[in-house]
C-alpha cells in the first residue's frame, strides 16, 4: 500500500535542488506524481505530490527534514486516501485567461467573484511583464476552474465580462478541451 504526500518547498534558487528532492523520493521507493515549480524573486518555490510505500513514508519525511542544511525548507502533508488531481462530482472544467494592465487587487477581485458563484480554482498561473506599448506592466493569468454543473458557463462568461470591464482587463473563458477528451 502506498500513501500520497504533498510537499511544499522553498529555498534560495541554485542548480541541483530538484535533483536533491528527486533522489530523496527515489531512495525511499517513491514516485514523483505531480509538481509545479518556479523561480520567484530569486527563490526556488514548488509544490509536489509523491506516492511512497506506507512503510517508507516516515523515512522519507526524516530525509526531507535534513534538507534545511541544503538550504531548503520543506513541509510534508499527507494527502487524502483516493484523492485525485481534480475535484470530481458535479462539476465542469473551464479555462480562464485574463490580460490587462497590472494593478493591485486583480486576483482578489476575480477570485472573490468566482468564489461567490461556487467556482473552484483548481490551478492558477500568473505573471507580470513589461507592456510593449504603454511602458507599464501587463498582467496575465491562466486558471483552470471547476464550475458547478448547476451553473451555466455562458452566465459565468457574462458575469466575468462585466467584471472585466470594471477591472479594465480582457477575459476569455473556454471549456477545458483536455478534460473533455478524458
Amino acid at each position: 500500500m502506498s500513501v500520497s504526500l504533498v510537499l511544499t518547498v522553498i529555498g534560495d534558487d541554485r542548480p541541483g535542488l530538484v535533483r536533491s528532492l528527486s533522489q530523496a523520493v527515489a531512495a525511499h521507493g517513491g514516485s514523483w506524481q505531480q509538481s509545479h515549480m518556479a523561480r520567484l524573486a530569486g527563490k526556488f518555490a514548488g509544490i509536489l505530490r509523491v506516492e511512497v510505500p506506507a512503510d517508507q513514508a516516515a523515512g522519507l519525511e526524516a530525509a526531507l527534514d535534513e534538507m534545511p542544511s541544503a538550504g531548503l525548507q520543506i513541509t510534508v502533508t499527507a494527502g487524502h486516501e483516493g484523492a485525485t488531481s481534480r475535484i470530481v462530482g458535479q462539476t465542469r472544467a473551464l479555462i480562464l485567461e485574463l490580460t490587462g494592465d497590472d494593478r493591485p487587487g486583480i486576483v482578489r477581485d476575480i477570485s472573490q467573484a468566482l468564489a461567490i458563484r461556487g467556482v473552484n480554482i483548481e490551478s492558477l498561473e500568473t505573471e507580470s511583464d513589461n507592456a510593449p506599448m504603454s511602458g507599464g506592466l501587463l498582467f496575465r493569468a491562466t486558471a483552470r476552474l471547476q464550475l458547478p454543473e448547476s451553473d451555466s458557463a455562458e452566465e459565468l462568461r457574462q458575469f466575468l465580462e462585466t467584471l472585466g470591464h470594471d477591472l479594465m482587463v480582457d477575459i476569455l473563458l473556454d471549456e477545458d478541451e483536455d478534460s473533455a477528451a478524458r
